[in-house]
């Protein structure tokens, strides 16, 4: 996968609109997929917080290092154990799960490393956003690109229904699950008058999603 030459920014990119998800006393945070620290730095200063990072290309990793608490640079599978047990307030996973061999099983694996009322915080592409669906419904094409939904470095693809759904199999509660980054063209409306205004989803390039563990899920780590 080639992670080196992704577009300028795409390591050092401030998701303003996730900063919404975090709660207001979150004093240890991870975030997975950290790139050079940028998010994960405004985090730390907003909630004078300790925030450790994963980032898997090395360049961006190293440069997180320089301004986060803990850094750990590669795959994110390979720290699983190296993260301390019921530590974290929030976990984010930024356009991250959708890099994934297998995001449920690292879903499953980072579930004790939050604290009892800790949350998971997501944002994940959505597949069946208006210019995807319209690629393959009228174009008839698969095409991937160096960023945005298709990312030819995406190995998984979601809707907002399997999102939802991967979490709910996976024992976490789902608190919060909406549409970001509307898109502001009009096309998409085009397509929710032939569904009669059934396909509302279609018009968000991501899905935000908090989370966390069910009553039955503390039951058993304790």
């Amino acid at each position: 996968m080639d992670y080196d030459n992704k577009p300028q920014g795409y390591y050092d990119n401030i998701r303003s609109e996730m900063l919404q998800f975090l709660p207001p006393d979150a004093q240890c945070v991870l975030d997975v997929g950290c790139g050079n620290g940028a998010f994960a730095l405004v985090i730390k200063k907003q909630n004078d917080a300790e925030v450790w990072g994963i980032e898997f290309t090395e360049g961006p990793g190293n440069e997180a290092k320089d301004v986060l608490d803990q850094v750990f640079v590669g795959r994110c599978e390979d720290y699983m154990d190296d993260l301390p047990e019921n530590y974290f307030d929030a976990i984010y996973f930024n356009d991250v799960l959708e890099h994934l061999v297998d995001p449920y099983e690292v879903l499953k694996r980072v579930k004790s490393k939050l604290k009892p009322e800790g949350v998971i915080i997501s944002s994940i592409p959505n597949v069946r956003h208006f210019n995807t669906f319209k690629r393959v419904l009228f174009n008839k094409d698969w095409r991937y690109e160096d960023y945005g939904v298709m990312d030819r470095t995406h190995l998984r693809f979601f809707t907002k229904k399997s999102i939802r759904r991967m979490y709910e199999d996976l024992g976490y509660n789902v608190l919060i699950h909406k549409g970001i980054n509307r898109s502001k063209s009009i096309k998409p409306y085009l397509f929710y008058a032939l569904t009669l205004f059934t396909q509302l989803d279609m018009q968000y390039v991501q899905f935000a999603t908090v989370v966390k563990k069910t009553h039955d899920t503390l039951e058993e780590n304790s």
